[in-house]
């Protein structure tokens, strides 16, 4: 296919800056492949849901991955910015750095404020190990493990979507707007979106309808942001990210299913972190590792029934696998209808509950 494909117009008004409060008071567009749309709150997703299914979560919590720095080479100075990507061990980090044309490998970078060196948390210093195709700098950090988290939690920033940052700046609110209410585990420099409309008043309701909840881990990278540049999707290639799915969370998906029960993801981190783990027979095994699945239309789906997912980027991955997911057309309807109706777009915006295609 090709990236024309899934273009379409989206008005600058419908990028939400913030998310509504509560968080399930979000508009939900209930998406049913050859069934009209139906307009609803994320807060009656306990009365679209039956007794049985189950809710798949990711519980990755986002760290402020955004920082600031200068870069140091001999007498030169220039200001950087560097959004952490990937950890490769307890002091490397790949990371998307601007502007990156100016590093070289051996360069030595200081983020933060850097008045106080005797302040070991002052002391947030890199060398460039290498510079990607793909963009990303590999940086070695002079601190490791626990003492590089509290320093990078201390300097760094909450990595809003480019398409946010560009309108405003982050704020306290989003320290907390910017997080699901079940973070737990530290590693994304991206929220999954669809789960902050979880709250819970919303987890008590969906106990009470006796819909369950299972969680798995994705730590999302910054490559999400990243436009798709190649007009043959072939081509393209997606930035590996680490997931785990546990041998308990996915012996009790498998008893859901043969049940009779329904799986549904919540975001689209979840449904491609399930689809890494599942086999070609359908069964659902553990999964420690890195994925960089790319999911388009023509896929076989093997483990979800439907998707909880915000509105994604036109041209984007995520709106791909969407359209993948329910089809092409009923995606440019449902996107069609969500424009025309006001919903509000992106990672602050409304939800959709979206059912596979058969």
């Amino acid at each position: 296919m090709q990236l024309a494909d899934f273009a379409f117009d989206l008005p600058e008004d419908r990028i939400a800056l913030r998310p509504v409060h509560p968080r399930d008071s979000a508009r939900l567009l209930v998406v049913t492949p050859g069934a009209a749309l139906s307009d609803r709150q994320v807060s009656d997703l306990s009365g679209l849901l039956r007794a049985g299914d189950v809710l798949v979560l990711n519980d990755t919590r986002v760290i402020p991955a955004r920082l600031k720095g200068v870069r140091h080479r001999q007498e030169n100075r220039t200001a950087v910015e560097a959004t952490l990507h990937r950890r490769l061990s307890a002091s490397v980090w790949t990371a998307f750095m601007r502007p990156g044309k100016r590093l070289a490998p051996g360069d030595r970078v200081s983020f933060g404020e850097t008045k106080d060196r005797a302040c070991l948390l002052g002391a947030l210093d890199a060398t460039v190990r290498e510079k990607g195709e793909g963009g990303e700098v590999t940086l070695a950090f002079d601190l490791a493990g626990p003492a590089l988290d509290a320093a990078v939690a201390e300097r760094g920033a909450m990595p809003l979507p480019p398409y946010i940052a560009v309108k405003r700046g982050e704020d306290e609110r989003d320290l907390t707007d910017y997080q699901t209410v079940y973070a737990r585990e530290d590693g994304s420099v991206a929220a999954p979106t669809a789960g902050l409309h979880f709250t819970p008043e919303l987890f008590a309701k969906l106990e009470a309808a006796r819909i369950g909840t299972a969680f798995v881990t994705l730590h999302v990278g910054a490559g999400t942001f990243l436009p798709v540049k190649t007009e043959n999707l072939a081509e393209h290639r997606m930035h590996a990210e680490w997931g785990e799915v546990s041998a308990e969370t996915a012996a009790k998906l498998n008893a859901v299913r043969a049940a009779g029960g329904r799986i549904v993801c919540v975001g689209t981190t979840s449904l491609r972190l399930l689809e890494s783990a599942t086999g070609e027979d359908g069964v659902i095994g553990d999964f420690h590792g890195e994925t960089a699945i790319f999911i388009t239309p023509g896929y076989r789906f093997r483990a979800a029934d439907a998707l909880v997912s915000n509105f994604h980027l036109p041209k984007s991955t995520l709106f791909m696998l969407v359209s993948a997911f329910a089809g092409l057309e009923t995606m440019r309807a449902a996107y069609a209808h969500a424009i025309a109706n006001g919903y509000r777009f992106y990672s602050y915006g409304d939800a959709s509950l979206i059912w596979r295609a058969a």
